[in-house]
């Protein structure tokens, strides 16, 4: 799966999860785990962008789990995943 596919699933499973509830929502990022651990093989710009989106989700997991507002923390999620997925094209 190239970079491209894999941060558009994860856009797609984070416009899915947000706004569900915590028990919905964080098996749903739980699940991305696989497609944003990167291969070292994408140019630098590339990996700098699906590393920022990874630490963006897990900062929504960790929100979730702790029972904290992640409302602002899921648009940063949202945004870095889709800064990845415009250089991964």
């Amino acid at each position: 799966m190239s970079d491209f596919e894999k941060a558009t699933k994860a856009f797609d499973a984070l416009k899915a999860a947000e706004g569900q509830p915590a028990e919905l929502a964080l098996p749903i990022l739980n699940g991305l785990i696989g497609l944003v651990q990167g291969s070292g093989e994408a140019a630098l710009e590339v990996e700098d962008a699906r590393s920022s989106a990874f630490m963006a989700i897990c900062e929504v997991g960790k929100a979730l789990h702790r029972g904290k507002p992640a409302d602002q923390l899921w648009a940063a999620a949202v945004s870095a995943t889709e800064r990845w997925m415009s250089l991964a094209k």
